[in-house]
C-alpha cells in the first residue's frame, strides 16, 4: 500500500496536474521521493519560492489548468506569497502544497513552526485544509484540485504534515468532474440588449476569460452592430491580441487617464471584470473611477460562462450576421540609433513572431508596447494582475513549460527583475525558449513618478536615493551568464534588433539587457502631475488626445 506522498502524487496526476514547481525542505522529503513513483509528473526546481509560485501562475494562464507548487513550511509560503497574490487577483488556478511539521511535533514550537493556515488565507481564502491523517490526505487533495480549477479559478492550499506524508495507508482519490458554469440568464441578456438599443454611449469592459478569441469576436460583432466601445481591464490575466482580432482599448493604469477614457460613457457593461478603481488612493482624487453619470451593469461574472453570455447578447441584438471589425496586420519600421524604451517596444513590434507569449512587466518602460504590437502577428499578452512585482520572469517559465512549441518574450523592468532573478537559473536548467528583455534605466522609475503624483512634501536626496539604482548600476547580462543564460548588453536599436533576431534563430533562454534612459524623467516627470490634474477640466477631445500622447 502506498504511503501518503505516493498516493497524493497519483491523485494529482489523475486530476490533470502534470507539473510541480518546487522549492522543498526537510518536511517535504517524502513528497520529493514520491516524484520518482509517478512518471507523468514533471518536477521543476526553483531557487526561490516566489519563482515557483509565479511559474505556476504563468503555467495555468496558458495551459488552462492548474500546476502544483511545493513550498517549505510557513516561511517558504511567505516567500512565495507575492506571486500567489497575483494569481488570486488574476483568478488563476493553482494547487499550492505547503509542507508542515509532523502533527505530533507541532506542540514543541520548533524554530520553523508558524501558523501556516493564517498566512495561506491571504491568497487562498476559499480553500485551506490540513489533513490530520494519511487516510484523509487524497480526499482533501482531490477537493483542492476541484476548487482550484472551478469558476472562477483560484489558489487552493493543501498543508501537508510530514507524518501524514510518510504514513502508510494512502488511498488515491478521483477528482470530481468539473461543473459547467452557467451563462447569463435570459432576463439579464434582454435587459442589457435594451440598454444597448437605447442609443446612449455604451462600453463593454472585458476581463478574465472574456479576452480570449471567441469572446473577443462575439464582443466585436456587438461593437460593429451597435456602436459599443470595447475596453479591457488594466492588467489582463491573458489577452489574445494582434492582427485578425478586434482591437480592444485597455484601461489606463493612471487613474486620471482612466477617468478620461470613461468620461464619455453613460452605460458600462462588465464581462468578467470589475468596475475600475484607482490603483492607490491619492489626496483629493477619486478612488472609484466610473463617472457619477454612468450606470454599471454586469453581463457575466467570474463564475459564469462569458462566451455563452456574449453569444446570447449577440443573438438578442440580432448581431449574428455582423462581422467584427478586425485589427489589420501592420508593423512599425525598424528603429535606429541610440536606444530608448520606446525604441525597444518598436523593435518588439517589428520582430514579434506568430504565436509569441508576450509578458509585460516593463512598468514605465512599456508605455508604447500596446501601440507597437497592436497589428503584430497573433500573440497572447500576460500582465501583472495583482501589482506585486517580480511576476514576469517566473510567469515566463510557466508559460514556456505549458506551451513548449511557442516562443516566450518577457519585457521586464530592472527593479522588478531583481525580485525573482533566480528565474534565469531555472530557464537554463530546463532549456526553455524564453527571451527576456530587461530595461535597465537604473531607477525605480514608476516610484519616481508616484512620488510626484502623491505630492509627498520634503523629498530630498535621502528620499530620492531610495528610488535610485545607480550605485552600483546592475549588469544583467553578466548575471544571466552566471546562471547559464546567454546574455548581451545593448545600447543601440541596431544591436537590439541583432540580438532579437539571434534569439529567434537559436531557441533557448536568452537575456537582452537594454540600456535606456527613463521614459518619464526630468522636466517630463515634474510636469506630469500638473497635466494629470488638468485632464478632468479639459474638453473631452483635448483630454483624450493628451491621454493618447502620454499612454497610447
Amino acid at each position: 500500500m502506498p504511503n501518503g506522498a505516493q498516493a497524493l502524487m497519483k491523485t494529482l496526476v489523475d486530476g490533470g496536474i502534470e507539473v510541480c514547481f518546487s522549492n522543498p525542505g526537510t518536511s517535504e522529503m517524502h513528497f520529493v521521493a514520491a516524484l520518482d513513483s509517478e512518471p507523468r509528473m514533471r518536477a521543476v526546481l526553483a531557487l526561490f519560492e516566489g519563482v515557483a509560485t509565479g511559474a505556476a501562475d504563468g503555467y495555468a494562464r496558458m495551459a488552462d489548468k492548474p500546476a502544483a507548487t511545493l513550498l517549505h513550511l510557513g516561511c517558504g509560503l511567505g516567500n512565495g506569497l507575492a506571486n500567489l497574490h497575483n494569481a488570486r487577483k488574476g483568478k488563476v488556478p493553482v494547487v499550492n502544497i505547503v509542507g508542515d511539521h509532523a502533527t505530533y511535533h507541532v506542540k514543541y514550537d520548533a524554530q520553523l513552526q508558524s501558523d501556516i493556515e493564517t498566512v495561506a488565507r491571504n491568497v487562498s481564502p476559499n480553500f485551506v485544509r490540513t489533513p490530520a491523517r494519511t487516510e484523509d490526505l487524497c480526499r482533501d487533495a482531490a477537493e483542492a484540485i476541484r476548487v482550484a480549477r472551478g469558476y472562477p479559478g483560484q489558489v487552493a492550499t493543501l498543508i501537508l504534515p510530514a507524518d501524514v506524508s510518510w504514513g502508510e495507508g494512502g488511498v488515491p482519490c478521483q477528482v470530481p468532474a468539473a461543473e459547467q458554469p452557467p451563462a447569463a440568464d435570459d432576463d439579464r441578456v434582454a435587459a442589457l440588449a435594451q440598454v444597448i438599443r437605447a442609443g446612449r454611449n455604451v462600453a463593454l469592459l472585458l476581463g478574465g476569460r472574456a479576452l480570449r478569441e471567441a469572446d473577443l469576436l462575439a464582443a466585436g460583432r456587438i461593437a460593429a452592430h451597435s456602436g459599443v466601445k470595447l475596453l479591457a481591464e488594466v492588467f489582463p490575466t491573458r489577452m489574445e491580441r494582434g492582427a485578425g482580432l478586434p482591437a480592444v482599448e485597455r484601461i489606463a493604469y493612471m487613474a486620471e487617464m482612466a477617468g478620461v477614457q470613461l468620461a464619455q460613457f453613460e452605460e458600462l457593461i462588465l464581462v468578467d471584470a470589475k468596475a475600475p478603481v484607482s490603483f492607490f488612493a491619492y489626496p483629493g482624487k477619486k478612488s472609484y473611477l466610473v463617472p457619477d453619470t454612468c450606470r454599471v451593469h454586469t453581463l457575466a461574472g467570474a463564475d459564469q460562462d462569458t462566451t455563452a453570455s456574449l453569444e446570447k447578447l449577440v443573438a438578442a441584438l440580432g448581431a449574428g450576421a455582423t462581422p467584427a471589425e478586425l485589427q489589420p496586420a501592420q508593423r512599425p519600421a525598424r528603429p535606429r540609433g541610440k536606444l530608448t524604451a520606446a525604441k525597444v517596444c518598436k523593435a518588439v513590434g517589428h520582430t514579434l513572431q506568430e504565436g509569441t507569449i508576450l509578458i509585460d512587466e516593463a512598468i514605465t518602460s512599456g508605455l508604447m508596447l500596446n501601440l507597437m504590437t497592436s497589428g503584430a502577428p497573433r500573440h497572447d499578452l500576460l500582465t501583472l494582475t495583482g501589482g506585486a512585482i517580480g511576476q514576469g520572469l517566473p510567469n515566463a517559465i510557466g508559460a514556456a513549460i505549458a506551451c513548449p512549441a511557442r516562443p516566450v518574450l518577457a519585457l521586464i523592468g530592472d527593479g522588478t527583475a531583481m525580485y525573482t532573478i533566480q528565474s534565469l537559473w531555472t530557464m537554463a536548467r530546463e532549456q526553455l525558449n524564453v527571451t527576456s528583455i530587461i530595461f535597465n534605466n537604473a531607477s525605480y522609475s514608476v516610484l519616481n513618478v508616484e512620488l510626484e503624483r502623491v505630492g509627498a512634501a520634503g523629498a530630498g536626496p535621502k528620499a530620492r536615493s531610495q528610488l535610485d539604482l545607480r550605485g552600483p548600476v546592475l549588469n544583467f547580462a553578466q548575471l544571466a551568464q552566471g546562471m547559464g543564460v546567454h546574455g548581451v548588453r545593448v545600447s543601440t536599436a541596431e544591436d537590439l534588433l541583432k540580438a532579437l533576431e539571434y534569439a529567434q534563430s537559436h531557441p533557448g533562454p536568452h537575456l537582452i539587457e537594454a540600456l535606456v534612459p527613463e521614459s518619464l524623467s526630468g522636466a517630463k516627470r515634474k510636469l506630469l502631475p500638473y497635466l494629470l490634474r488638468a485632464l478632468p477640466n479639459l474638453p473631452q477631445p483635448v483630454a483624450s488626445a493628451l491621454k493618447r500622447k502620454l499612454a497610447p
